[in-house]
């Protein structure tokens, strides 16, 4: 279901970015597109646009500190940025980085949070230029600001139409997997290595579509996209109110790999719940003409090596519907939502 108004004045994540939204929607000379979608599209001179985003990491609500690592944190940071600027279509340029730690934090720990950052940084060609530091009164606090370049119009959540193509970029519900695992006091038995592996890399280490996002922002029939950072249901749900749309998302073509599957049948739990609420994998939720999915697909194959999945489509109406093989609705819950008290995901907020 598409998140509505808080009633009553209730406070979630998004009836904060509707309020703020409303009070900044004016703008100011230079800003094409505000608040409202992954990023920002700024224009300091005509023809030029510049990409800008922004996410900040908390100690115990995005990470635990007990499993992840300072040059894990540091790598995560900059990825959940880049993987903005990839939904945009656009090239990420340079980023500014801004660090709290808590008192006993070392030196070495501190180098190891920049080595991270700055190894998937100088991956995608991105410099950091800046930023700040200071102490914080508890736990770890990071905040990253990534800004980037695109010569084509951006690919914005607000431009998907019914009948639209609704596909993912790789496989879904990888993140969730590796935090079920982090989670536990011991790495759970009967998983083959190769599986644990590949889950928990995904949550500590993210690899956000960079290439894919350039190169689909660089070829004709997107529509929209997004990040899937909240999750498939949530996010998808992001695009069907910019797009004053609805969706449909067919249950049994969402991509999970099946490392994702054999953890999730150890633990007892339910690998499609995570694929479609666990959040945190940062593909790229792509819509785009039913005509130009083919040629899309084998595009990007050839293109990255990365597969585009076909999962549903944009319908007329509102909100999101899941379907199941025999087309029967399926509810499903939703991704990780600040602000509301004693929802969980497993996106954020361990336990």
């Amino acid at each position: 279901m598409t998140p509505g108004p808080s009633p009553g004045g209730r406070l979630t994540e998004t009836s904060l970015i509707q309020a703020v939204r409303r009070r900044t929607a004016a703008g100011g000379d230079g800003v094409r597109v505000g608040i409202g979608d992954d990023c920002a599209v700024l224009e300091p001179a005509p023809g030029a646009l510049l990409i800008a985003t922004t996410d900040l990491l908390l100690e115990d609500v995005h990470f635990r500190r007990r499993y992840a690592e300072p040059a894990d944190i540091g790598w995560k940071a900059v990825a959940v940025n880049l993987s903005d600027v990839a939904s945009m279509g656009a090239r990420p340029r340079w980023a500014l980085v801004a660090l709290a730690c808590p008192a006993g934090t070392t030196l070495d720990e501190v180098e190891a949070f920049y080595a991270g950052a700055l190894a998937l940084a100088g991956e995608h060609g991105v410099a950091i230029v800046g930023g700040d530091t200071a102490s914080s009164p508890a736990g770890w606090l990071v905040n990253v600001t990534v800004l980037g370049e695109t010569a084509r119009r951006p690919l914005l959540r607000s431009g998907a139409r019914p009948g639209d193509v609704v596909a993912v970029t790789g496989t879904l519900g990888r993140s969730a997997a590796g935090l079920a695992v982090l989670e536990r006091p011991a790495a759970p038995a009967g998983i083959a290595a190769e599986a644990l592996a590949d889950s928990t890399a995904a949550h500590l280490r993210p690899r956000p579509r960079v290439a894919e996002g350039q190169w689909l922002g660089a070829v004709d029939g997107v529509t929209a996209m997004i990040d899937l950072s909240d999750g498939l249901a949530t996010d998808l749900a992001h695009v069907a109110r910019e797009s004053r749309a609805g969706a449909r998302v067919d249950l049994d073509r969402v991509p999970v790999a099946s490392a994702t599957r054999a953890v999730a049948e150890r633990l007892g739990a339910d690998a499609l719940a995570w694929a479609t609420g666990g959040g945190e994998d940062y593909e790229l939720l792509v819509v785009c003409d039913p005509s130009a999915f083919e040629s899309l697909r084998a595009g990007l194959v050839r293109a990255t090596g990365t597969a585009l999945t076909r999962v549903g489509e944009m319908t007329a109406g509102s909100g999101v519907t899941c379907v199941d093989a025999g087309g029967r609705a399926r509810a499903i819950q939703p991704g990780f939502e600040h602000f509301v008290s004693g929802r969980r995901s497993a996106r954020r907020r361990p336990a």
